[in-house]
């Protein structure tokens, strides 16, 4: 990664990007130690997606501390709310991160934001699940198909990337007490970060961008992420994706057969 090209591209971070990766970098460093791979796999031009599992508040920072190191910026659709915060929100739009407004008359703008982004040959980062996952083990949970209809629209290559560790630092949900705390620095935990080659959609190349087409395209996306987070975890993930709606649906079933 490091080289001529690296730095030019690093080049176009600008001022708030930079001021961001200031504030955050030096408490990572302190928090982590890092266990890198996959960099490679980023194009070194041109417009590109990444895709990333999420189960930890902290997932974003530790991404982004990776994605920041090889020299491709990226922008990341985040919840409209956190724009909203004071200073937060004014280094996340000087860094051209993308809000997300769900519900809203405002809630294509994310969409066209990041298909424009591509187009323009930028990279922009996608949490598929739209969340943290809710799998009882932390693996990838059922998507939504935001990532694959920008890809099938743009054609732009869709880089897969699994990430592990920071859930040990900040747990996922955690209510706080003890043996569930929301922040544990130490020991100094290890966070690994891998992107694999670009996801292969050419199966649906040329076919219309419909609901079964996306849902299919999203799958395959996650089997990628999930095949990546299976080598750091060195253990297999379930052979059924948790689903949110199909587990409350479940839950209720077995509150009903109990009355």
């Amino acid at each position: 990664m490091p080289g001529r090209s690296t730095k030019a591209a690093r080049r176009r971070y600008g001022f708030w990007y930079r001021l961001a990766a200031a504030i955050g970098k030096p408490p990572l460093f302190l928090l982590t130690k890092r266990d890198w791979s996959g960099m490679e796999n980023f194009p070194e031009t041109g417009g590109f997606i990444t895709v990333i599992n999420h189960n930890s508040y902290l997932d974003p920072l530790v991404y982004g501390h990776y994605q920041y190191d090889s020299g491709r910026p990226a922008r990341f659709l985040g919840k409209a709310g956190v724009f909203k915060v004071p200073v937060i929100g004014r280094i996340l739009h000087g860094a051209g991160q993308i809000p997300v407004y769900r519900g809203s008359a405002d809630a294509a703008y994310a969409f066209r934001a990041a298909v424009e982004a591509v187009d323009k040959g930028e990279c922009v980062a996608f949490y598929p699940e739209g969340t943290l996952t809710r799998d009882p083990d932390l693996w990838p949970m059922t998507a939504k198909t935001g990532a694959a209809r920008v890809a099938l629209m743009t054609g732009a290559p869709v880089i897969p990337v699994a990430q592990w560790g920071a859930h040990e630092i900040i747990p996922r949900y955690a209510k706080g007490g003890k043996g569930d705390r929301r922040f544990q620095p130490f020991p100094r935990h290890t966070v690994q970060v891998t992107a694999g080659p670009p996801v292969d959609l050419s199966a649906f190349q040329d076919r219309p961008i419909t609901g079964p087409v996306l849902r299919e395209a999203t799958e395959v996306i996650m089997d990628a992420i999930t095949a990546l987070l299976e080598q750091l975890r060195d253990e297999k993930a379930p052979p059924v994706r948790y689903d949110v709606q199909r587990a409350a649906t479940e839950q209720r079933r077995e509150r009903e057969a109990g009355r």
